[in-house]
């Protein structure tokens, strides 16, 4: 043993490191944290640096670009059909929570008010919860997601007029 192990000194897997850090850029995401034991380790970037490709992170596993198209015409007719107001769409793939924690209130409700910029669910991936606000203030006219449900990138959320 070395001088630095007898001490107690911590013993970081350099590969692991490596390997987490990989990670982050194969999968857009800015922060990944892996406990072992009494182990822990935290990979991070900032934020700044990769707030755009967040939204960009279900591309790689989206069905081939053939395929692509026949979501998009079937979401279309779907969108047709919900009330008419500003549409808060899923940033993320994810799953919903109308609520701060189980049992609270929720958020937004059909008819109440919301202020633009005030959080109206939290849409959770990889255990990171992400706070979606409304982009306007108004009325909500639709709620389009049930609590824990899962969510995919841009799928409508809730409506706002």
């Amino acid at each position: 043993m070395t001088e630095k192990q007898e001490k107690g000194a911590m013993q970081v897997d350099v590969q692991l490191v490596r390997d987490l850090a990989a990670l982050l850029d194969d999968t857009n995401l800015t922060e990944i944290e892996v406990e072992d034991g009494d182990r822990k380790i935290r990979v991070a970037r900032k934020a700044a640096a990769s707030a755009a490709p967040v939204y960009a992170a279900p591309a790689p596993a989206a069905a081939p670009p053939a395929a692509a198209p026949a979501p998009a015409a079937a979401a279309a007719p779907a969108e047709a059909s919900l009330p008419a107001g500003t549409l808060v769409k899923s940033p993320i793939v994810g799953t919903a929570y109308l609520s701060a924690e189980p049992g609270s209130a929720p958020f937004a409700r059909i008819g109440s008010q919301v202020a633009a910029g005030e959080t109206i669910l939290i849409v959770e991936a990889m255990k990171v919860m992400n706070a979606i606000a409304a982009p306007v203030a108004g009325t909500v006219k639709a709620v389009l997601v049930d609590n824990g449900q899962p969510v995919e990138y841009d799928q409508p959320l809730i409506v706002i007029e």
